[in-house]
């Protein structure tokens, strides 16, 4: 199948305390790398018109996390960002997993169980994952051996 939606997964929070937001340059990175192999492909990112999410009361922020989760659900991709441990991020992995969606994952935190059993590829930073998708030709995902690779 030729993949229409990738779902861009990654740290806002982390492992904040308080109301601060991780970086969130990444998600251009990431958009640009996959922009430039898959055009045809919608590429959503939950961050996008979701800025002040951090402000959200409580209804407004289940609602949004909880369509999110249903975009996850419709995407034929998932991207995650874990320079650090996310449970917002682990919760999109877990449930790209359990649907069987492919998740490639950008993280130095390659020992951890649920990164390396829930992830079909696995990238050390950004740019071993953009050098990847940038070699990629008429990339389809056929079976789960199509994305199994740890780089």
């Amino acid at each position: 199948m030729g993949i229409r939606k990738i779902f861009i997964s990654g740290v806002i929070q982390g492992s904040a305390t308080d109301k601060s937001i991780f970086s969130q340059d990444y998600r251009i990175k990431i958009k640009s790398a996959l922009s430039a192999k898959f055009p045809e492909a919608e590429i959503f990112d939950p961050f996008d018109g979701h800025e002040n999410s951090i402000d959200y009361d409580d209804a407004k922020g289940k609602e949004t996390f909880m369509h999110h989760i249903d975009h996850l659900k419709s995407s034929d991709l998932v991207i995650a960002y874990l320079p650090h441990a996310s449970m917002g991020t682990s919760i999109e992995i877990w449930e790209a997993h359990i649907n069987k969606i492919p998740v490639w994952t950008i993280t130095p935190m390659s020992s951890n169980w649920v990164i390396r059993f829930c992830s079909r590829k696995i990238f050390r930073d950004i740019e071993d994952f953009a050098a990847f998708v940038n070699q990629l030709e008429n990339f389809r995902i056929e079976t789960e051996e199509d994305a199994d690779v740890r780089i």
